[in-house]
């Protein structure tokens, strides 16, 4: 199996998570991308038309994509439980994974306003309302924090520590921590995964 990948692409690395939690890492073969907003990879182009990280090509030559998609096939393909196939879990991981990757959609916009777009063109408040994405869904997660109750590891979990990671990676002014006390405790303690502390390269 093979992944368009980025170090620093926070979805590429939810699916590397995800394959390491499975046991599966040692089959995905990492292959280079040069993704970006405006100049758009080619190579990546031909076989996703989005031109997006990541894209994940199966061992039968089939092309998945988005997180996701690449995420459920590797649950499925390693026999796994991330993905409850049924009931409220099912629909609680799911949720809990779309926030996750709406802070990151969030985060990844604010991103692109600081470093693609032309300096006189980009728009303060824009930029604000796009990392408070991640301010309201951190204090939804402080206010029911069943949802990372720390026996759980799921979909969602692991997304939102991916989040979170992205968050620390690119926004250290941030300072989430400070207002989120019992979200940071959580993430100290989950973060200790050995699927978490993994690194990727090229």
């Amino acid at each position: 199996m093979q992944i368009y990948f980025s170090p620093f692409s926070p979805y590429v690395r939810k699916c590397l998570v995800t394959a390491h939690e499975l046991g599966l890492s040692d089959r995905v073969q990492l292959l280079p991308s040069n993704a970006n907003p405006v100049q758009r990879d080619r190579d990546i182009i031909a076989r996703n038309p989005l031109g997006k990280v990541p894209t994940f090509i199966t061992d039968e030559g089939a092309v998945l994509f988005d997180s996701r998609v690449i995420c459920e096939y590797l649950d499925v393909l390693g026999n796994g439980s991330l993905h409850p196939r049924s009931g409220d879990a099912r629909w609680d991981a799911l949720t809990l994974q779309a926030l996750g990757d709406g802070i990151l959609d969030g985060a990844l916009i604010a991103r692109y306003e600081d470093v693609a777009r032309p300096e006189p063109l980009r728009w303060p408040e824009w930029r604000t309302a796009q990392l408070d994405k991640a301010e309201t869904s951190l204090a939804h997660l402080s206010d029911h924090p069943q949802l990372i109750a720390p026996q759980r590891v799921d979909i969602g979990t692991l997304t939102v520590a991916c989040a979170l990671w992205y968050l620390d990676l690119r926004f250290a002014d941030f300072g989430w921590r400070a207002r989120h006390p019992a979200v940071a405790a959580w993430y100290e303690a989950f973060s200790q995964r050995p699927s978490l502390q993994a690194s990727w390269a090229l």
